[in-house]
């Protein structure tokens, strides 16, 4: 905005300088002074035109690589929030129905009064009464009432300035928004609502509270965020169940939502329920999601901003230059000198302009992950723990620091558990050869049946396989599985597939499937004689 001004300004000035002094009045004066002036003014204007230019170009472009890169992991993320905050605060889709039909009660009753028909005075007084959930509601981020149909998603607040930078996004615009159609202020939006806000809750206790109060309501930990899934499970569930159903999200979402907001919980698309720790689950992995999106989200602002400072370097020796080439004090001489230093410079920092272009493709263009995700580089499994344009810092499974600069990662394989798909896993262990069929195929039926119990931990219908023939007296058996999850959660990989092999040593045990050796048949041909008088070669015979 202030380069468009300025470029505005300066033009404008420009082109009244030249109505007021044109060529008739500098061949009046004949003097030099004038023509110089008018030099210098038409330097400043190509100057500040470049500037635009520039500053269109770098916002341009990281606005399209946000939108390609962050877009829809804000949406899913803005999207998370608005249902952990409607979920936990009334009913609001139950009380506007409830409404509704004690309006329509009403102008029925009114009808009929108007048609001369006589009305109970009991039944009267109690469809003109007024409705028990017309107490306001929402004092927190979303501000709602129970007849609104666009609640506000996580009001703004700017850091910066200490006031209201933006009044949110509603739940209608924001399903309305998708890559191709987002403005670029719109996308600011976003991740304004990203980087300065954070996950809450409506608690109805505290919904009167001011707004000093509503860090109060906010989940800023883990801790809190499994304590706000117990509140909202409280509060949905009917009392004494131990499951949410999808009826119970329909009286605070509607249809499309809930079915929506079903499908984000694991195993709930095929129960149709929610259990508490399926719950408590997605609440935890909203928040750190919410957080390592927020943390991505500065430290691509941070890299673009100096991105945005060497851009300003190069275009201002660009700019330098054709001022010397307006002003005609840039003689061949000049010319010759400064190539001579340019040449100088890419001499002695052209390996170092070259590491910085390949760290730069390499953070912006190739982009393999973000902060938060979990990568295998070298047969190494670390977690990104910030972005740099030119180094990225990890965190190995012991918590050591590990910086590896983006040019040298540009040249590795990097494997991102964050950005895969459902990832699959493997159980072998070994029984004997001789074990019987029969416990062999009640093993295979256990397996499987507890596989397909489990089905907010596995996919169904797992391949269990005879692997291997190991030393004709083993065999080797793979079991080869789909966790309804990839492996970004290393702990909670680890922990389902502890709670499978424990279930499986059980199954063991009362089939009495064990693996040890059987007595071997060994077949003697000769045996010496029991008294012999032979001794080995080293020994002396026995003393006399």
């Amino acid at each position: 905005r202030k380069a468009v001004q300025n470029c505005l300004w300066l033009g404008l000035v420009l082109i009244a300088w030249h109505y007021l002094f044109g060529k008739k009045v500098q061949r009046e004066t004949k003097s030099d002074v004038l023509r110089f002036v008018t030099k210098i003014m038409i330097c400043l204007v190509v100057g500040v035109m470049l500037w635009l230019v520039k500053t269109l170009l770098v916002k341009v472009l990281a606005s399209s690589f946000h939108v390609s890169t962050y877009f829809d992991r804000i949406q899913e993320s803005l999207f998370n929030q608005y249902v952990i905050e409607t979920l936990s605060g009334p009913p609001l889709v139950e009380i506007r129905r409830a409404e509704e039909e004690e309006e329509r009660l009403a102008n029925e009753v009114a009808n009929l009064q108007k048609a001369g028909a006589k009305i109970p005075p009991g039944l009267k007084t109690s469809t003109l009464s007024s409705p028990q959930y017309k107490r306001p509601i929402g004092s927190g981020p979303i501000q709602k009432s129970p007849r609104a149909k666009s609640p506000m998603i996580s009001r703004v607040l700017s850091v910066e300035k200490g006031e209201k930078d933006d009044k949110g996004i509603t739940i209608e615009h924001l399903h309305k928004l998708n890559p191709k159609n987002v403005s670029a202020w719109n996308m600011k939006r976003l991740m304004n609502i990203i980087r300065h806000g954070a996950l809450s809750t409506l608690d109805e206790q505290i919904q009167d509270s001011t707004q000093e109060d509503e860090s109060a309501t906010q989940i800023r930990s883990e801790y809190e965020a499994k304590v706000a899934a117990r509140k909202i499970f409280q509060n949905v569930a009917k009392p004494g169940s131990k499951y949410i159903y999808l009826e119970d999200i329909e009286r605070f979402l509607p249809e499309d939502e809930a079915l929506k907001t079903m499908s984000l919980f694991e195993g709930a698309s095929e129960s149709r329920r929610i259990s508490k720790k399926a719950l408590k689950n997605w609440v935890v992995n909203a928040f750190r999601e919410r957080r390592a999106l927020a943390f991505t989200l500065n430290d691509t602002k941070t890299a673009v901003n100096r991105l945005h400072r060497m851009v300003d370097i190069l275009v201002g020796i660009i700019i330098v230059v054709i001022w010397l080439l307006i002003l005609e004090i840039a003689s061949s001489k000049v010319l010759v000198f400064i190539s001579s230093q340019l040449l100088l410079v890419a001499f002695v920092f052209g390996n170092t302009c070259k590491t910085v272009f390949e760290a730069i493709i390499f953070l912006f263009v190739m982009h393999p992950f973000d902060v938060g995700d979990r990568c295998e580089i070298d047969g190494v499994q670390m977690v990104v723990e910030e972005m740099n344009i030119l180094t990225t810092v990890f965190l190995r499974y012991d918590n050591q620091k590990v910086i590896i600069p983006n040019s040298v990662l540009a040249t590795k394989a990097i494997h991102n558990y964050h950005r895969s798909p459902d990832m699959g896993d493997a159980v072998e262990f070994c029984i004997h050869v001789k074990t019987p069929a029969e416990k062999i195929g009640l093993m295979k039926q256990r397996i499987m049946s507890y596989i397909e119990h489990k089905s907010d931990h596995w996919y169904p219908d797992p391949m269990i396989i005879f692997k291997e023939l190991e030393e004709l007296n083993r065999v080797r058996i793979a079991i080869w599985l789909t966790h309804r999850m990839n492996h970004q959660d290393m702990g909670e990989r680890f922990t389902r597939r502890a709670l499978l092999i424990e279930e499986m040593v059980k199954i063991f045990n009362d089939l009495d499937i064990e693996y040890r050796l059987y007595p071997i048949n060994i077949n003697v041909c000769s045996v010496p004689p029991m008294a012999s008088d032979r001794l080995p070669p080293k020994w002396t015979g026995p003393a006399s």
